[in-house]
């Protein structure tokens, strides 16, 4: 076959154009706005994700944390996510009730004396304000695969994407190598 060279030269113009235009538009979702300025959330940081559990009835709201023995809880007013202001918490844990402290507007500690076996832990929990009050019900899972999991966040699509990259980057060397071999031919002929 043979390459007519006043039509070869457009083509051969276009093909880096072409392999850089490919490789950015593969990059372009690993590129990250700076903090403040990006649509989506700052990524989170891999490290140990901590069991913890919700319970939530039509007035309130109660996540807890359990970072060793220490059983951190957040209480708020399922309506509009507001901290509940002055209330008091009593925490049933399997067979044991525990009244945790207030440290904040809608927040409680407990320290439990011993840590909690691997397995699932009913919880009760009963919340009383100078307005309402209410029993919510929740299930604490301790089991370490679930929460190993959780910690890895973002790895498979972190990973598609410099794939993506990396065959960009292929890309982009496999034209730009056909073309230095075209110029290669027509210098030497």
């Amino acid at each position: 076959m043979t390459l007519d060279p006043s039509r070869s030269r457009p083509v051969a113009g276009w093909l880096p154009a072409l392999g850089l235009a490919l490789l950015l538009g593969l990059l372009a979702p690993t590129a990250r706005a700076h903090e403040g300025h990006g649509d989506e959330a700052p990524p989170a940081t891999a490290g140990r994700a901590l069991p913890r559990f919700a319970a939530t009835s039509e007035l309130f709201e109660l996540v807890g944390v359990l970072d060793g023995q220490r059983l951190t809880l957040y209480l708020d007013h399922a309506a509009d996510n507001a901290p509940v202001r002055d209330a008091q918490l009593e925490l049933q844990l399997g067979s044991r009730s525990f009244k945790p402290r207030a440290v904040g507007v809608g927040e409680f500690e407990l320290q439990l004396d011993a840590p909690l076996a691997e397995g699932s832990h009913a919880l009760n929990a009963t919340v009383r304000t100078a307005q309402d009050s209410d029993l919510l019900a929740a299930e604490l899972d301790l089991h370490e695969d679930a929460h190993a999991e959780a910690a890895t966040g973002g790895g498979p699509r972190r990973l598609a994407l410099w794939g993506g990259a990396l065959a960009g980057a292929a890309l982009l060397a496999a034209l730009l190598l056909t073309l230095a071999r075209r110029l290669r031919a027509k210098n030497n002929a």
